[in-house]
């Protein structure tokens, strides 16, 4: 499957809240500031994590290979009138300096990368002392809830998305860190219900990698045609509550 979240950079904009406080908190707990740390945001997107970094008062750079979401991201940190410094880029070759940053961080993103060379990438990016930080803010779904209903839609639609049933955990992710030398390996989950309106979730899954960002426009209509049926018939209930949990890898270098 061919994904292209540009396609889509509108919906993702709009739609795709990103991480919650809890996040910053998690982080905050375990020793890690933001005050005055250089920060690297890796596969930006629309800049959530960027701006969270910012707002906490890091100088930030963020990186993303798609110029569509970069301009989204620039839009938004505008809006708030934040400093973040968003840049066109890759993980596995940013082409910034050695030891430039205190702190590296994967929002929502890893699985995309090739994950040995991002993570190599990341060491020489850190200074020593630095910190690598993967984190996922996912859906989950369960037995017949409007989770496992709608991607159940998506597997429907596209017969070649595979990315569902997950149960946002990822501990294939400790093993990329502590090859690429890490140490101090932690990981934390929590979860959490999110509301979502009925066009709020079909605008977060129009957003998602196996609509938005790889369906053809009319493909696209489709599907949310249908989803918007499905949610009408089976869940009318308007906010939704949507379970997440919440996954954050914390490692440093040496």
């Amino acid at each position: 499957m061919q994904v292209d979240f540009g396609r889509t950079a509108a919906d993702y904009a709009r739609f795709r809240a990103g991480f919650p406080e809890r996040l910053f908190d998690e982080l905050a707990a375990r020793g890690i500031g933001f005050a005055g740390r250089r920060v690297l945001d890796l596969g930006t997107g629309t800049g959530t994590l960027a701006r969270g970094f910012s707002r906490r008062g890091a100088a930030v750079v963020a990186l993303d290979p798609a110029e569509a979401l970069l301009a989204e991201a620039r839009r938004l940190a505008g809006a708030e009138e934040l400093a973040v410094e968003f840049l066109a880029g890759r993980a596995e070759a940013t082409g910034l300096p050695d030891a430039a940053f205190d702190l590296v961080a994967a929002g929502q993103c890893w699985h995309w990368f090739e994950r040995a060379a991002a993570a190599a990438e990341t060491w020489r990016l850190l200074k020593p002392g630095g910190h690598l930080v993967i984190c996922h803010f996912d859906w989950i779904p369960s037995g017949t809830n409007v989770v496992a209903a709608t991607e159940a839609l998506i597997e429907h639609h596209n017969p070649d998305w595979r990315l569902g049933g997950g149960n946002g955990l990822y501990p294939a992710w400790l093993a990329d860190a502590a090859e690429a030398g890490f140490a101090e390996i932690e990981t934390c989950s929590c979860d959490l219900t999110v509301p979502y309106a009925h066009e709020a979730w079909r605008g977060r899954i129009r957003a998602s990698a196996g609509v938005g960002g790889s369906l053809s426009a009319e493909a696209v209509a489709r599907f949310d045609a249908a989803l918007a049926a499905l949610l009408a018939e089976r869940f009318p209930e308007d906010p939704l509550a949507v379970p997440h949990r919440l996954f954050v890898l914390l490692a440093a270098k040496p």
